[in-house]
């Protein structure tokens, strides 16, 4: 579990993050949402150690992640896995070396045991037999679970993902959602994604927080977002659905 405690942050005089809290379990899909510009992807950055908070408070299970010493930092550091916006794989290396990659930094695991763990989680997200294809030579869905098994190779905590379906069409965006939704669940992951598809809310969110100009407008469940009583909310709600439409009349 994650907890998040009256968190502000600004650049220069601009508040970017005024008084945001909220909890995201174990276990589950928590997502936070809102447009561009909204906070939503600072307020990512300061959990994962990014970005330093003017004020607040950053809990995993417990440790004070802000007020930490260096050792501590570190150890909560090795439970994260990100799994960035456009995937973020490196061009020069080939699947298996990308999925390796924290391995490699992270750990002093035997070889042997690292390509076992490799396959275990390239099996997961069903690319077996795609080890020695570089990123070039796989699409866009695919690169994403390549980024999704190097999320949760060294045995991740918790999964972190920005804008996961940035650049996918509607049926690998869907794909993607429900690969997520199971492994938070199978692997008991404690999940935070940064989205601005509503698609994605309605399908995987059990816990969503809404952002809007630098505040925290709404918490709830998926269930709950189409009765919220929130104005912006419908907004981005309305707004988000309009666009959907229309990038999906435009893949015909």
């Amino acid at each position: 579990m994650i907890e998040v405690n009256h968190l502000t942050k600004s650049f220069d005089d601009k508040v970017v993050l005024d008084d945001i809290s909220g909890i995201f379990e174990q276990g589950r899909t928590n997502l936070i949402i809102g447009a561009s510009g909204s906070g939503k992807s600072v307020i990512l950055k300061n959990i994962v150690g990014l970005f330093e908070p003017d004020s607040g408070e950053i809990l995993y299970n417990g440790r004070d992640f802000i007020n930490a010493n260096r050792d501590v930092k570190t150890d909560i550091r090795r439970e994260i896995g990100m799994l960035f916006q456009g995937g973020a794989l490196f061009d020069s290396m080939n699947v298996e070396q990308n999925v390796k990659f924290p391995l490699d930094v992270l750990t002093k695991m035997p070889e042997a045991e690292k390509l076992e763990r490799v396959n275990t989680v390239l099996s997961r997200v069903k690319l077996e037999n795609t080890n020695k294809k570089m990123p070039s030579e796989i699409s866009g869905g695919m690169q994403k679970r390549v980024g999704i098994a190097r999320a949760i190779v060294n045995n991740s905590k918790y999964l972190f993902c920005d804008e996961p379906n940035s650049g996918l069409d509607p049926r690998t965006s869907i794909k993607i959602d429900q690969l997520l939704a199971e492994i938070t669940d199978e692997y008991q992951i404690t999940t935070v994604i940064v989205t601005h598809d509503m698609n994605s809310v309605m399908e995987i969110g059990e816990y969503v927080l809404f952002i809007s100009d630098s505040k925290k407008l709404w918490e709830g469940t998926s269930g709950d977002i189409m009765h919220s009583g929130v104005q912006e909310l419908d907004e981005f709600v309305f707004a988000n659905k309009m666009m959907r439409q229309a990038k999906e009349r435009s893949s015909f």
